[in-house]
């Protein structure tokens, strides 16, 4: 049965370089499969959303190919009853260049299918990047492809996959990891958050970027970045029109949103949306603007991004600016929340100049 997420057509182009190296869009000749193992129990998110991401890297100049496999072939029930159409089995495909365990519902509360561990063994040993979503890291963990590495999983259940699995180092507030050519990710939504860093390692931050603008996502958290985001965290607004500005400043943080234009995207008084703001995020739309590029910051300076750059990329007018919140929020520079707490493996070297610390 063909997949249902196809890929781009084929183009020619350079050999693609080694993991971690930011790649063209015309990179290779050949599709990028990106395998997805899925099983009875599947929670369909962890599916969905990572296949969604590459699917619509295609739109925009890529050239994934999705391919959904079971241990046996034979087609699937999500935990929430959806039916999964499977392309085959482990030993049906023969080197994905990306292989993706989905998560469940079931695990870690059954034991894992032998199967299912069979099949991620397999599948691990032909792919050039392996990875995980939520609890998929329990089944990368029960075939041996954990040891002594660093990874994360759902927060609920962080402690038991370190439990399970005492030498490797288990990150429970990371949204993912990636530890050599091996990436975890927490739950759900998390899933997309690594998708995207994916496909950043293969075709950089533009493209990315275009992508998740057209997903309507954060830009792109940081695997170091916490799984629990301030300024959004509590229920969205009641307010459809402040639901509405929440949602174009999250999907395009480096975005021009001074008040005046906010309240005109909305055709309403500055002061107005001053009081939306205030009586239901208790905030300015100012500093919901600025804690919202803080975040992004973050996850560029946590990608390898210099300081200038994070700066520039998050839409703070200098790197002073930025330098004057990280003081304010962390009490300390964005050079050092940097070397402190980056967990992702640093990026290219960029042509700007770090700033002095």
């Amino acid at each position: 049965m063909p997949s249902i997420y196809p890929s781009a057509p084929p183009r020619s182009g350079h050999e693609a370089p080694e993991s971690g190296q930011a790649v063209s869009v015309q990179s290779s000749p050949h599709p990028h499969r990106v395998a997805v193992l899925v099983y009875d129990g599947v929670k369909l998110l962890d599916v969905a959303g990572p296949a969604e991401v590459f699917a619509e890297a295609n739109l925009c100049g890529a050239d994934y190919q999705i391919v959904l496999l079971s241990p046996t072939g034979a087609d699937v029930a999500s935990s929430i009853g959806i039916k999964i159409s499977v392309d085959g089995n482990a030993q049906s495909e023969p080197a994905p260049d990306t292989f993706l365990v989905a998560g469940g519902d079931i695990y870690p509360r059954t034991a894992i299918a032998r199967d299912l561990v069979e099949a991620t063994g397999t599948l691990a040993t032909r792919a050039a990047r392996v990875g995980s979503i939520c609890t998929g890291a329990f089944i990368l963990g029960a075939a041996g492809l954990l040891e002594g590495k660093r990874a994360t999983t759902h927060w609920k259940v962080a402690h038991q996959l370190a439990a399970r699995h005492p030498n490797t180092v288990v990150e429970p507030d990371a949204i993912y990891v990636r530890d050599g050519t091996t990436y975890t990710s927490a739950g759900v939504s998390a899933g997309i958050d690594l998708a995207l860093a994916l496909v950043e390692e293969d075709h950089g931050p533009d493209l990315t970027r275009d992508v998740a603008r057209r997903l309507v996502v954060y830009v792109q958290r940081a695997g170091g970045q916490s799984q629990f985001s301030a300024p959004l965290q509590g229920p969205p607004p009641r307010t459809p029109a402040l639901r509405r500005i929440v949602d174009l400043v999250t999907a395009d943080p480096a975005g021009n949103h001074s008040l005046t234009g906010l309240a005109r995207h909305l055709n309403v008084s500055p002061r107005h949306l001053t009081r939306l703001f205030r009586d239901e995020l208790s905030t300015t739309p100012a500093r919901y603007v600025e804690l919202i590029r803080f975040d992004m910051a973050k996850a560029l300076l946590d990608q390898g991004h210099n300081a200038t750059q994070a700066a520039s990329l998050a839409g703070f007018p200098s790197y002073e600016s930025l330098r004057r919140v990280f003081a304010r929020e962390l009490m300390m520079t964005p050079s050092v929340y940097q070397r402190r707490f980056s967990t992702a493996d640093r990026a290219d070297a960029r042509t700007l100049p770090a700033p002095p610390t």
